[in-house]
């Protein structure tokens, strides 16, 4: 989603190397394993498969040939959505170019994607978030689903709602959506069938529900989520919320069943942990946060354990790695990442191969 982007351009800290000519130029050509960073025991042959602009939440097709992401580069004024092979080759723009869009998947059989837009309000870009708030995301109203062919063509409204509709992610059995929405004043996880029918609402408690997956047999979903407990933090959080803000520097990664039940906190940091998928073995859980940063800028990869034992870190990059979604062997990763870039600030889709 943009404001997760976003997050990544604001979040930055100095890069690990200073861009030069050979990295500015050649960045894609780099040898894969000249990308690992010391200390990265479970990540073989990285690949750089784009090689400009922001680029994040690449998502795999359910044949495993293609990702389907998000992109702001060259003439682009914000986020549109792209597919590519692999290989970063063959790649196409699927969104019509109008608004800001955001969270895209293939959907089962590959014929169709979902995203989630504002061009249904207007051809502009919306406007960036209000910074005089701090550090905030914004939930933009506008943003509404749509399912389209996979070359982008038959658009289709799926959700009608006067409040944000956005972070849609597909079940891997093919029967189920999770998104989150607006609609009912607080940002909560819903479920919907594959044909969007059927729109039912998962979570009930107060604070931001978001950026959900299903485990890969379909029976649990894990997500990211904030818990403001204090009554300064709950004042903030109210305020902010009415106005289709949300503030991003503590959430936790929890787990529960598809259908919304026993629910459980995963993590406890009191940081900005987000973009949790599960491992294809269900009992292990990767995602991004900024438990070990001193200045809350640098976010790494992490895998914990689903009953919150066993923290790893698994990248040690100086700027931002986040995004990751595993195939479903176990076998490759993909995320993204500031990692030899052209320029401060570019975010690009990586591939490796996984190391257990």
């Amino acid at each position: 989603m943009k404001f997760l982007t976003l997050l990544i351009a604001v979040l930055l800290s100095k890069l690990i190397v200073e861009t030069n000519d050979s990295h500015t130029n050649e960045s894609v050509s780099i040898q894969p394993d000249s990308m690992v960073f010391q200390g990265e025991k479970h990540l073989k042959n990285i690949r750089m498969i784009t090689d400009e602009g922001e680029n994040a939440e690449a998502y795999l097709s359910f044949d495993e040939k293609k990702l389907i992401f998000q992109s702001t580069h060259g003439k682009l004024q914000c986020d549109q959505i792209f597919s590519m092979n692999l290989d970063g080759s063959n790649r196409q723009m699927l969104s019509n170019g109008d608004g800001r869009t955001t969270c895209s998947y293939f959907l089962p059989g590959d014929s169709k994607i979902i995203y989630a837009s504002t061009h249904g309000f207007a051809k502009e870009c919306p406007p960036s978030p209000d910074r005089s708030k701090g550090y905030v995301w914004k939930l933009y109203d506008e943003f509404e689903l749509y399912f389209a062919d996979a070359d982008g063509k038959n658009i289709k409204r799926i959700t009608n709602n006067s409040r944000y509709d956005a972070e849609a992610t597909v079940s891997p059995k093919g029967d189920k959506i999770v998104f989150t929405s607006m609609r009912d004043g607080d940002p909560e996880l819903y479920v919907m069938d594959i044909d969007g029918q059927n729109q039912k609402r998962l979570t009930f408690e107060k604070g931001y529900d978001g950026g959900a997956f299903f485990s890969q047999d379909g029976k649990s979903i894990v997500f990211r989520a904030s818990r403001p407990k204090s009554e300064k933090d709950l004042m903030d959080y109210d305020e902010l919320v009415k106005n289709g803000y949300v503030r991003p520097t503590a959430l936790e990664i929890y787990v529960m069943g598809a259908d919304g039940k026993n629910m459980k906190q995963v993590t406890n940091f009191g940081k900005a942990s987000f973009a949790p998928f599960f491992h294809p073995d269900g009992q292990r859980i990767i995602f991004s946060s900024n438990i070990n940063a001193k200045d809350g800028r640098n976010f790494d990869l992490y895998m914990i354990n689903v009953d919150g034992t066993g923290l790893e870190q698994i990248t040690f990059n100086e700027t931002f790695d986040g995004f990751p979604m595993f195939t479903r062997d176990g076998k490759k990763l993909i995320f993204a990442s500031n990692r030899f870039s052209k320029k401060k600030g570019d975010t690009n889709i990586f591939t490796a191969d996984w190391v257990d």
